[in-house]
């Protein structure tokens, strides 16, 4: 077999203007120099200019490419990109079709040069009456994902770890090999009353050759749409997680409304909170269960999701923020009872490096009643306002993991149930909604017998007519449960807040929940 090694550290010192060959299956453009500070200044320099879409080519032929024939588009290994190395982690690439219709220009860098990965029908395996066969030369990509490590324990052929595709959206498997949530490069005008949500893209990928062995993969991406231009640097870590520190050069030709950072995308349909009575024999379906902070000044807080009514925003009000996630604390299979694995989707934490400033971690949660709609965003929205010829510098690290990479000492939420309020064999009173909120900890296990926590509630309005704590009895130290009533009057949504503490000292961390007596 040919060495690809030798062949690519040779590609960058051919200066011809036809296609060069990396293998005998993957052609190359032009060298052509490449920098990231030359793809952050080509960023500021687009911004600058009317945004102008990509060209779709033979957009009749991509629409006859439909979720089938897309399915049957399958790219082989061994074509891929650093088969044989000098990369551990070999790329593979996604095919164009119905629904991913606009081109991703990929291209490999070594010593300074830049090589276009061109399209080849060859590289797919392409059924005879297959629609993409009528496309014109070097199409291009749709998106592309790197494969689990050559030599590993698991097939790289078959198994990959990340994977970039559609618009700016890209994800990850975590420590428990299994996907799940998404996350995107910018969320602009998401939910906003005067204007639709933008989905900028990425149109341009590069890929760093490694060092032969390397845990680390590095790409850099050219992000454009109607209102943003940006340049992006990943460095991706494949170890017991996913690991990426991102850097973003970012650069405004309008005006946005909310100028979502780090935004993380992620489904919730139900959960033992509020179980919608016979809509699916499952006991629980949800990517994600809760939004996790870690405030500026220190604060733990835990936002269990919600499959609202209607679409409901949220903000929280931060300074220099350590960090936030979307979460799957639920790991128990009996909770799910579901082939496809919700109980092993990754946990995704943001961690901000460098001073954020002020702005509000914002959650977003839209009504769904069905599990293939992603309905729930987090970012984070800087307080100045997003406002055209601005430019925006930021750096942050994404853990793709099964639960928070930096937990607290605290006793956290591991459940929320609400029904309706009173006591069982009475009456139920109207207006009253009760919540049971359970936590588990080691503060809560070290409590002297005899000892109960006590619940620390607030409300936006409405009142307690109950509110106690009890050891949960299944013989779980630490396990214990909050349970109160809440009156309340009208339709206005209610923000609660709860936490445990013993005199002085806080047990727990903070428990919030916007209640919609309406629904």
């Amino acid at each position: 077999m040919i060495d690809r090694r030798t062949l690519l550290a040779g590609a960058a010192l051919l200066l011809g203007s036809g296609p060069q060959v990396l293998s005998a299956e993957l052609p190359l453009g032009k060298p052509e120099p490449f920098s990231f500070d030359a793809l952050k200044a080509r960023a500021k320099a687009m911004a600058g200019r009317p945004y102008a879409a990509p060209a779709v080519p033979d957009r009749d032929v991509l629409q006859a490419i439909d979720y089938d024939a897309h399915g049957k588009l399958k790219f082989k290994p061994d074509h891929a990109l650093w088969a044989d190395g000098p990369s551990a982690f070999p790329v593979t690439f996604f095919h164009l079709g119905r629904y991913f219709q606009k081109p991703v220009r990929m291209h490999v860098v070594e010593g300074g040069q830049a090589r276009e990965i061109v399209y080849d029908p060859a590289a797919f395996e392409m059924p005879a009456d297959s629609p993409a066969r009528r496309l014109a030369p070097n199409p291009g990509f749709a998106g592309f994902r790197f494969q689990e490590r050559r030599g590993g324990p698991l097939d790289w052929r078959r198994n990959d770890w990340v994977a970039f595709l559609g618009a700016s959206y890209f994800r990850a498997i975590g420590e428990l090999y299994q996907y799940g949530l998404s996350a995107r490069g910018l969320a602009l005008d998401t939910v906003m009353p005067d204007r639709p949500e933008e989905f900028p893209d990425f149109t341009h990928v590069w890929f760093e050759t490694p060092a032969a062995e390397s845990d680390t993969v590095t790409v850099m991406a050219l992000l454009d749409g109607p209102s943003a231009a940006g340049a992006y640097r990943f460095k991706m870590r494949r170890t017991k997680s996913v690991v990426m520190d991102i850097e973003a050069s970012l650069h405004l030709r309008k005006d946005v409304g909310r100028f979502g950072l780090a935004p993380l995308t992620s489904m919730y349909w139900f959960s033992e909170t509020a179980k919608p009575t016979a809509v699916d024999w499952r006991p629980e379906v949800h990517d994600s269960d809760g939004l996790a902070l870690w405030t500026g000044t220190g604060e733990r807080i835990w936002r269990p999701l919600r499959n609202p009514p209607r679409t409901m925003v949220s903000a929280f009000s931060d300074e220099r923020p350590r960090g936030f996630g979307l979460m799957q604390r639920d790991r128990l299979f009996d909770h799910y009872q579901d082939g496809v694995y919700y109980d092993r989707r990754p946990s995704l934490w943001v961690e901000p490096l460098g001073d954020w400033g002020k702005g509000s971690v914002q959650l977003v949660e839209n009504a769904t009643d069905d599990e293939i709609h992603d309905n729930v965003v987090a970012m984070w929205v800087p307080a100045e306002p997003a406002r055209a010829g601005t430019s925006h510098d930021l750096a942050y690290r994404l853990h793709w993991v099964a639960d928070e990479p930096y937990p607290s000492n605290l006793a956290r939420v591991v459940a929320t149930r609400e029904g309706n309020g009173g006591q069982a064999g009475t009456d139920r009173p109207k207006g009253v909604r009760k919540f049971v909120v359970e936590f588990l900890g080691e503060p809560l296990g070290r409590l002297p017998a005899g000892v109960r926590p006590e619940p620390v509630l607030t409300a936006s309005h409405g009142s307690f007519p109950l509110a106690r704590t009890e050891a949960v009895p299944d013989d779980v130290p630490g396990h214990w449960r909050a349970e109160f009533d809440l009156a309340v009057t009208g339709a206005e949504p209610v923000e609660l807040r709860l936490f445990l503490r013993r005199g002085d000292e806080t047990l727990s961390e903070t428990w919030t929940y916007q209640y919609i007596p309406a629904a």
